[in-house]
């Protein structure tokens, strides 16, 4: 009679536990789809940081090549913005090419993504 008692009481204790169980398994599940788009948000944002880099950077070397009127930097520094990124720096090369460096101004949750990019002639 002990024995059923303590049986009885062992199935009761263990009542629930697959309910706990199946919810940590989800919140686990939550949490790491989670950190795969928030990974995935700040690739697309890198790429999206160096297409805007690499297009202020050929609009740039274009103007100072003379192709198209403006000043580099401030050409440069137009392209980025219509693309949502922020020109950081722009830097003139005696040998007529520009570089550029831009940030994105819609930002993540990890951070800013920056983009960096070379116009000109090879180094």
């Amino acid at each position: 009679m002990i024995r059923q008692l303590l049986r009885g009481q062992r199935r009761r204790s263990e009542r629930g536990s697959g309910t706990v169980l199946a919810a940590a398994l989800g919140m686990v599940l939550i949490l790491a789809t989670s950190i795969v788009l928030l990974l995935a948000q700040s690739a697309v944002l890198a790429s999206k940081a160096a297409a805007a880099a690499d297009l202020a950077a050929l609009a740039g070397a274009d103007a100072l090549r003379g192709v198209s009127p403006g000043e580099p930097c401030a050409v440069a520094a137009a392209v980025a913005a219509r693309h949502d990124a922020r020109l950081v720096s722009c830097t003139e090369g005696g040998d007529q090419s520009v570089e550029i460096r831009t940030e994105l101004t819609a930002g993540s949750v990890l951070g800013a993504a920056m983009g960096r990019a070379r116009a000109g002639p090879p180094p």
